[in-house]
């Protein structure tokens, strides 16, 4: 059982029995009177987005989440397939419950997978993940206008910024949380 005092960004809770996941936190102590905190919760298998305020009384039950690590397969159009590497089953996830974890997934990738009631409902990816840049302009000495960084295009389609010195074919460490460069992987 939580408190309100545990919500944070995050943290997965059970609420009229379907799973939420916090998506933004924010704690205020007005001058007198009790502490809030208000939420912006998503429905995990809806994928409805709530604001929600509580205060610090209140308490949440856990998401009963069974989480199994899987190897992203392939994609076809908008599912996307995973193999349990336990017993080898295969699953299917639709695009909207991917999101935006499909800018990282590569083939061959382990994954977790949340399960409610026996279905698939939701990704965490690892926190780091090596990608190849497929396109990346060139960089001309000098040019400040862009404050050091250019745009490339990375294997899986995603864009972002990274140092001047990373080429075409380069492989670097992309940082799942934030979507931003890390460094570039030494091969």
């Amino acid at each position: 059982m939580y408190n309100a005092s545990d919500l944070r960004k995050g943290l997965k809770i059970q609420i009229n029995k379907e799973p939420y996941i916090i998506i933004d936190f924010q704690f205020s102590k007005p001058g007198k009177g009790q502490a809030l905190y208000r939420c912006k919760l998503k429905n995990m298998i809806s994928g409805v987005i709530v604001d929600r305020t509580y205060r610090s009384v209140d308490t949440f039950e856990p998401a009963n989440l069974e989480e199994r690590k899987m190897q992203y397969l392939y994609n076809q159009g908008e599912e996307f397939f995973f193999m349990d590497l336990e017993n080898y089953e295969q699953i299917t996830l639709k695009s909207d419950q991917v999101g935006e974890a499909r800018n990282f997934l590569v083939d061959n990738l382990e994954v977790e997978i949340s399960f409610f009631d026996n279905r698939p409902i939701g990704i965490t990816l690892p926190n780091f993940v090596d990608l190849k840049v497929v396109s990346a302009d060139p960089w001309a000495k000098g040019d400040s206008v862009s404050g050091d960084s250019k745009p490339v295009t990375l294997e899986t389609g995603y864009k972002l910024r990274v140092p001047p010195f990373i080429e075409e074919g380069s492989k670097i460490t992309v940082d799942t949380r934030t979507g931003e460069y890390v460094t570039r992987v030494k091969e």
